[in-house]
């Protein structure tokens, strides 16, 4: 059956998959709990409005045309491929067009309503590659190849569960690694002090929603991402909290309470999420979401981020950053762009 196509409010056709694979919340929690008390491995795919999210027993995946890679766990025969040169060509939207969006989120933050908003754009790329060549090449901890329709790979954690510890590592803040001195000044800008601090708040209050105990094991760590055009840094935490031995019963009921993850919405999580809503005039679809698995003891997610996505237009890769009031529109443009890349 074909995937019908339709058009959202930037004239992008986004993608609707067929009922085959789709369920709907409530489908979807039922089916991850039901699977999660009989230990019965699975992989997640939801996407960031929870309209249509996808849930798929492991050993069933791969003859669905599904791949991932999670932590190096995976399903898909990765081999050494020919060293390559990567063209990728990218149109973001005009300055002015995005200056226009940004200045509507200002408002919405200047008035109160918002403290933090991760404001995302599509943007048309041209590579030399298939989708599938670039689930094959990238590295990142977390990737996942979906029917031909998007590829992610992303550095980003959302949660991990082992030993009835669940931990996230919500990402904000990013620098090129070819600035002099770039770690001290990514840590010491008090803007990326705002903004990581409001997101680490924010996964704090939603882990605490599920876990009997909540602490801030690590407060502003260091990642370096390697990419074909040059590394950067990246700034991460890590929030943990205390589960019941029985969480894998109620696996569905839990991560949806957390959805959508804080790292790429905002604060406060319910109005940012209008503020998003009024202002991208798009649809993000499966970009931010999260996706994963349970493989019968432990859960291991990431967040839905480096991601392009087929249209009958090409391909898009879909990048966007953390506003707030002291963000520089040119600086915030000028991420949304430096995002968009593929990993060493």
């Amino acid at each position: 059956m074909e995937i019908p196509i339709v058009k959202d409010k930037y004239g992008i056709s986004t993608l609707i998959f067929t009922k085959k694979f789709t369920l709907n919340k409530s489908e979807a929690i039922s089916k991850m709990n039901k699977l999660g008390s009989q230990k019965q491995p699975f992989i997640f795919v939801i996407d960031f409005e929870m309209k249509n999210p996808i849930v798929i027993n492991l050993d069933q995946a791969a003859q669905n045309n599904v791949f991932y890679n999670v932590n190096g766990q995976s399903n898909f025969p990765f081999g050494e491929f020919p060293s390559q040169i990567i063209d990728l060509i990218k149109t973001p939207i005009p300055f002015n067009e995005y200056l226009q969006i940004f200045q509507k989120v200002q408002k919405y933050l200047h008035r109160g309503d918002s403290f933090l908003v991760n404001l995302t754009q599509p943007t048309s790329i041209e590579v030399n590659l298939t989708l599938q060549e670039i689930f094959e090449k990238t590295r990142a901890k977390y990737q996942l190849y979906f029917k031909d329709q998007f590829v992610c790979f992303s550095p980003e954690i959302f949660v991990k569960i082992k030993n009835n510890i669940i931990s996230s590592h919500p990402m904000k803040g990013t620098i090129s690694a070819e600035i002099e001195n770039a770690v001290d000044l990514i840590l010491i800008d008090q803007k990326e002090l705002a903004e990581h601090t409001t997101i680490v708040d924010l996964i704090r209050n939603d882990i605490s929603m599920i876990a009997e105990k909540v602490w801030v094991e690590r407060f502003r760590y260091i990642d370096k991402i390697k990419t074909k055009s040059g590394d950067l840094y990246q700034v991460s935490s890590e929030i943990c909290g205390q589960l019941n031995e029985n969480w894998s019963n109620e696996i569905g009921t839990l991560l949806f309470k957390m959805l959508p993850a804080g790292s790429i919405c905002g604060a406060p999580k319910p109005e940012t999420l209008k503020i998003i809503k009024e202002v991208e005039n798009y649809d993000r679809g499966y970009y931010t979401g999260i996706f994963g698995i349970f493989d019968g003891e432990c859960l291991d997610s990431g967040v839905m981020i480096r991601f392009i996505e087929k249209h009958n237009q090409g391909l898009i890769f879909k990048s966007g950053g953390g506003i707030t009031t002291k963000s520089l529109p040119t600086v915030e443009y000028q991420e949304l762009i430096d995002k968009i890349y593929i990993t060493a």
